[in-house]
């Protein structure tokens, strides 16, 4: 087995994804995975921590698979709480056989020895059933490590009766943005705002330079390169600081209740979001029902299609569980089944990482909440132009929180988000070397 150093030392070796294999010398996993004899007739019991309302297609694989049961256990979403207690089952040697992990997360996991290699157990073979780039979030060192299960393709979501109310025209381009933006707040008499812009949402933001072209992370043989301050994501970032100057944004943090209170009453007349939100503005503004529509994101070259992803998570199977192939078997069936999947889109759970024809699946049918449009048409034009390049390094919940506290200030009427990038570069630049990787910035 590659000792640590040799693994760090090559992250970058891989092209589908930055390559942090397990290895032995890491202390994260107190135990490994060993796949445990199968009693004839004794059930197998697995279970599954996620923060994805995910029980109906549990239900549903416990019916069918009466010899392996699952139980879905709730965790606090992402940075909130649910990895940390991921990580502290890892050390302490009692992990759960599958935990919903996003792909930015997936490097994180693997520096510390937490993930299970899947290559061992067959999943190679299933690779054909997935959208390619989404697979490949799980592959490091040319193995696989985790099944992806969706992703955030970015459209904008509006309100289809306040742009018509105030003849304002659904902008294509940015700079048409800024004009609607403009508009909406004048004819509103300011009781009204195009979008919010949430003061701690990095991920949220990382979308825009991603659709410019910019990548935050890439690698340069064995050194991370660290690029937040590149001239797209200035460009981006400078952008954004004239909206947020000219008071022409709601500076309030998304999926709170009180930016859902905002879609309700109209205060916010649009939101440029991933295609997951499409649940999360049904269930938290019901009183908004056939007022919305949905466009592809604005574009920063006329005619053009470029998009981004915010979001998306696999199902893995953690370091140490007794029964990795039996929770392998379960992760596949849970993100390629029909019944399955229209059950996960049901829940809003984002835009499927299995091959799917739009036209048969649940996500094609017009929506009487979308004001009866056939609104992931748009969400499938835009998968299509995601820039599959952008990567995640090792340290990115840590690294983006830095880019939170710096452009919460800049909300708070302090700095600019062009300088927060600046600062926040060298402090990605020094967390990956906190891990004992080499790093720099790209300047």
């Amino acid at each position: 087995m590659p000792t640590r150093r040799t693994l760090l030392a090559g992250a970058a070796a891989v092209a589908a994804a930055p390559a942090l294999a397990a290895c032995g010398e890491q202390a994260g996993a107190a135990r490994r995975t060993r796949q445990a004899p199968r009693a004839p007739g004794r059930r197998i019991d697995l279970v599954f921590w996620t923060w994805v309302p995910l029980q109906k297609a549990a239900a549903l694989w416990n019916r069918k698979h009466p010899d392996i049961h699952v139980t879905v256990q709730t965790v606090p979403a992402n940075t909130s709480g649910g990895y940390q207690k991921m990580h502290s089952s890892l050390k302490a040697g009692d992990p759960p056989d599958l935990a919903q992990v996003e792909y930015y997360a997936l490097p994180e996991f693997m520096l510390v020895g937490g993930l299970t290699d899947l290559t061992a157990y067959g999943a190679d073979k299933l690779k054909d059933a997935y959208v390619d780039w989404q697979w490949q979030q799980g592959v490091f060192a040319g193995r696989t490590y985790a099944v992806p299960q969706a992703s955030g393709p970015m459209g904008f979501f509006y309100r289809e009766d306040l742009f018509e109310r105030w003849d304002v025209e659904v902008p294509r381009t940015w700079d048409a943005f800024r004009t609607a933006a403009s508009q909406i707040r004048k004819r509103s008499g300011g009781a009204s705002r195009i979008s919010a812009f949430p003061p701690a949402n990095a991920q949220w933001f990382a979308s825009f330079p991603w659709q410019r072209g910019a990548h935050w992370v890439r690698t340069e043989g064995d050194t991370w390169v660290v690029d937040l301050a590149s001239p797209e994501s200035l460009e981006v970032a400078d952008f954004w600081d004239g909206l947020v100057r000219d008071d022409l944004l709601l500076p309030t943090q998304d999926a709170q209740s009180a930016f859902f209170k905002a879609l309700q009453t109209g205060q916010l007349a649009g939101w440029p979001g991933a295609q997951w939100y499409d649940a999360l503005i049904r269930g938290n503004a019901p009183g908004t029902k056939g007022k919305w529509r949905v466009a592809e994101l604005p574009q920063w070259e006329p005619g053009a299609h470029a998009s981004a992803n915010w979001g998306g998570s696999a199902t893995a199977i953690l370091q140490g569980t007794r029964h990795p192939a039996e929770a392998l078997r379960f992760a596949h069936w849970l993100n390629t089944d029909p019944d399955s999947v229209e059950l996960l889109v049901e829940a809003g759970y984002g835009w499927p990482a299995a091959e799917l024809d739009l036209a048969d699946s649940p996500l094609g049918r017009p929506s009487d909440f979308f004001s009866g449009q056939a609104y992931n048409e748009v969400f499938q034009l835009s998968d299509r132009n995601v820039d599959t390049s952008w990567r995640f390094g090792p340290t990115t919940t840590q690294s983006y929180a830095h880019i939170q506290d710096d452009i919460g200030r800049v909300v708070a009427g302090h700095g600019t988000i062009k300088d927060a990038l600046k600062d926040a570069e060298t402090k990605f630049v020094d967390d990956l070397k906190a891990k004992g990787l080499k790093a720099r910035s790209a300047r």
